[in-house]
């Protein structure tokens, strides 16, 4: 072999040689680097009491203004010298102790409505009080950073506002099996056969059009991608459970989504409150748990952060029903592996400084809350998405 051949061949052996140790780094790289975040939205609709439920069990005004639905000291779950967890919240408190959640209180908005539906509406758009808008925060955010309708999922049979965008918006689901038949019918597909380049140049029509084009074609890729991942967790029977376990499939089967938008229903608690309480508060937390321990199981729970907020908080004092009215400033739970402050964010709140209904006033903009999720982990200009520009606070 002349010199030159023999130079030849040996470069190329020796880059032979290096590959193995090459593609083997690759394979010690763990999947998930390569995932992308994921949110999670838990709305606990009806404006749930987060007095009762992380509870100042050292703080006198709370048990005289509650002489009746205060949650006595033994029934707590104690977290720090002043605040613990009501005791159906069990599961969260595991959570807690292994640093996967952070609480924080007093979050609301200036000139707090009380109504469900304004409150819930001010949350979802991340208007002023006195501001409506059309397009939720999660909808411009698939306008602006999403190439499909899928990129946000609503585990629901109906769109919230929340997910609807000025161009686009997130689809809706709880049973993906479901949806693909729906946008399968001899209907669906007829209507569809009508579509002409025509139609969809008419603003109304072609909207719609658009709309169930774009929803024909999420429902294959979601029915499609989501049968590769099945969980094999009990979770609790209930349709919260339900929609988290459709969420933990989604997220398994490596969804190219970005947000899941899940909500559980009968907080607004008038009346005869604490059983009722009691049995919300174990369902999520139960839930939440299974739910988390599946992404675990599947390592993805490093990449998705699960935000649960309410339209508002109770009044601070009982009524005469045994329960509580609607009030202001709530808390908000943060649950995920990189939070930077593990446990209580900031202050408890304040019992003494409340505002001339008798309700918490707020210290946290509950849009700094989403202008830091935006920023920090789904990475994208958030003064775009809420409007304007927000404080961003270092929980992540």
């Amino acid at each position: 072999m002349e010199r030159r051949d023999f130079l030849k061949q040996s470069t190329l052996a020796s880059s032979l040689f290096f590959v193995p140790n090459f593609i083997k780094a690759f394979e010690n790289v763990s999947k998930s680097t390569f995932k992308h975040k994921k949110l999670v939205i838990i709305q606990l609709s009806g404006g749930n009491d987060g007095l009762n439920t992380i509870i100042p069990y050292t703080n006198d005004i709370y048990f005289r203004n509650r002489p009746k639905l205060s949650i006595p000291k033994n029934n707590v779950i104690k977290a720090t010298d002043e605040l613990g967890f009501h005791k159906s919240l069990a599961p969260l408190k595991k959570l807690y102790d292994q640093g996967y959640v952070s609480i924080i209180n007093n979050v609301g908005y200036p000139n707090p409505n009380r109504s469900h539906f304004r409150s819930t509406d001010i949350w979802q758009t991340a208007s002023n009080a006195d501001e409506y808008l059309s397009s939720g925060w999660v909808g411009r955010f698939i306008d602006k950073y999403g190439k499909n309708p899928y990129t946000a999922i609503e585990l629901d049979d109906s769109l919230s506002l929340i997910m609807k965008g000025k161009n686009m918006n997130g689809i809706a689901t709880k049973n993906p099996n479901i949806l693909f038949a729906n946008t399968n019918t001899a209907y669906f597909k007829k209507v569809l056969e009508q579509q002409t380049d025509a139609h969809l140049s008419e603003h109304n029509l072609g909207y719609l059009y658009k709309t169930m084009i774009e929803a024909k074609s999420s429902a294959k890729y979601i029915y499609e991608t989501s049968k590769t991942y099945k969980s094999s967790l009990e979770y609790p029977n209930n349709p919260f459970g339900n929609q988290l376990k459709t969420t933990a499939e989604f997220i398994n089967s490596d969804l190219d989504s970005k947000v899941y938008y899940v909500s559980m229903g009968g907080f607004d608690t008038h009346a005869n409150q604490a059983n009722k309480q009691s049995k919300l508060l174990k369902t999520y937390s139960e839930s939440v748990e299974v739910f988390v321990n599946d992404l675990k199981k599947n390592d993805t729970f490093k990449d998705t952060l699960i935000l649960t907020f309410s339209e508002f908080g109770r009044r601070v004092q009982q009524n005469a029903a045994g329960g509580t009215d609607h009030g202001a400033a709530n808390n908000v739970f943060l649950i995920g592996e990189n939070l930077k402050i593990k446990g209580f964010y900031n202050d408890a709140p304040n019992l003494v400084n409340i505002d001339t209904n008798g309700d918490l006033i707020h210290t946290v903009d509950f849009r700094s809350v989403y202008a830091t999720i935006l920023d920090k982990w789904l990475q994208v200009d958030d003064a775009s998405i809420l409007n304007k520009s927000f404080s961003k606070l270092n929980f992540i």
